[in-house]
């Protein structure tokens, strides 16, 4: 074998070996990246899984006249100023009829939360057959309760509640008077400072308001600029300018838009704070660069063939335009518009600016209307002391994952079923 033939060989033996390690390396790096995944899901999952669930219990309920103070059922002011608290305590103190002292029954009665009172009012309202009646009813647990009922035998050990109020409680689980069910006022009610009490639903209402105003802003302003940059702008300084400048950007931290709707559109144009309109322009703003440069790079995927038979055939550059190249650029600009929609979703930092950290209860009916949205709610839960909210954060993060999941599979699916290959 001659000299050169052994050391092309070495030669070989070294690009094998490099090319193996450069693949080991890549596969190396997506393990870990999946890892992490794995370890970000497995977290979240496993403290939110929780908050989709609450537990109830049992207890028979007098609609006494006299302790709700309501004499007439269809008198709207009466309703809503009946003591149903009353009603619990007595059912309560009938269920433990051993409890005496001042603060032991402070502590029976923590047991139920407070917002089993509004379930009792609405109940009366649909039936006011029911006064004067005596009905079994689930009522909701305090938080406290709550987690006790949710955590193991450790776990339980760090409770918050006190011994007796453990003995109620696991005397209640032993006789089958608590049961889980699905927490549906996760779904069906704003922010609340009790967490047993707080729901997702506001939040989801403004960023859906957010999102729409987004949409209808960023989508028809970002086409007509990709378009005109494209088809009609003369190449000259001042477009390159401006190309660089939308380039730039789209590399602009977000919080530097909410500073820019903090002082111009809310300080010089007076719009309210904390209103989904509001958040959408800002968010708007933010969108834009995504939304022009992938509009620009779905009409130059449009062959110039096509730009050409239509001029061939007598038609102007403005048909061309809107009856030829739109069309077949529109799948690619949907896929660019979602994508940023997406990214607009989990935006925090230029909400947090224009005053969308405010504790709101009212569900938004339009966007004008305070409203909070989905990442900021989760701001706001994980920052909270209660050990409830927590579980609740993660809950949301889940929510909000499967909104983004959902809007990314969606942008793949358009652009797989509407691309075409020239």
């Amino acid at each position: 074998m001659s000299k050169t033939t052994e050391k092309v060989r070495k030669t070989l033996a070294r690009r094998y070996r490099a090319e193996k390690r450069f693949k080991a390396y890549g596969m190396a790096s997506i393990g870990i990246g999946l890892m992490a995944l794995l370890l970000l899901f497995t977290d979240i999952i496993g403290k939110g899984h929780s908050a989709f669930v609450e537990y109830e219990i049992q207890l028979p309920i007098t609609f006494d006249a006299e302790v709700l103070d309501v004499s007439d059922p269809r008198d709207a002011e009466q309703l809503n100023y009946g003591n149903y608290q009353g009603v619990i305590r007595d059912a309560l103190a009938e269920r433990f009829p051993g409890v005496e002292s001042r603060l032991d029954v402070r502590s029976l009665n923590q047991l139920v939360s407070t917002g089993a009172g509004y379930a009792l009012r609405d109940m009366l309202r649909e039936e006011p057959a029911l006064l004067g009646e005596t009905r079994t009813l689930w009522l909701l647990a305090d938080d406290d309760v709550d987690l006790f009922l949710k955590a193991n035998e450790e776990q339980r050990e760090d409770s918050r509640l006190n011994d007796k109020q453990q003995a109620w409680v696991a005397e209640l689980e032993a006789s089958g008077e608590t049961r889980m069910v699905f927490n549906r006022s996760l779904f069906s009610y704003g922010d609340s400072r009790e967490p047993e009490q707080a729901g997702i639903l506001g939040a989801i209402l403004g960023s859906l308001f957010t999102m729409i105003v987004t949409l209808l802003l960023s989508f028809p302003i970002g086409v007509a600029a990709a378009v005109y940059l494209e088809e009609f702008a003369p190449k000259n300084r001042f477009t390159d300018f401006i190309e660089v400048n939308i380039n730039n950007l789209a590399a602009v931290p977000s919080i530097i838009f909410g500073l820019l709707g903090l002082a111009v559109i809310i300080g010089l144009f007076g719009l309210p704070r904390s209103v989904p309109l509001v958040g959408g322009i800002v968010l708007t703003l933010m969108t834009l660069p995504t939304v022009i440069i992938s509009s620009r790079a779905a009409i130059k995927a449009v062959p110039p063939s096509i730009r050409q038979a239509a001029m061939g055939l007598g038609a102007s550059k403005m048909q061309v335009v809107l009856h030829h190249v739109l069309p077949l650029a529109l799948p690619g600009m949907l896929t660019g518009a979602i994508i940023g929609m997406a990214q607009a979703l989990g935006e925090t930092a230029p909400l947090l600016m224009i005053g969308m950290v405010a504790f709101i209860v009212d569900l938004p009916a339009d966007p004008l209307d305070a409203a909070t949205v989905l990442p900021v709610q989760i701001y706001l839960w994980a920052d909270s002391p209660e050990q409830s909210f927590e579980a609740l954060a993660s809950a949301a993060i889940m929510v909000l994952l499967a909104f983004l999941i959902t809007m990314n599979t969606l942008a793949v699916i358009l652009r797989k079923r509407l691309e075409r290959r020239w």
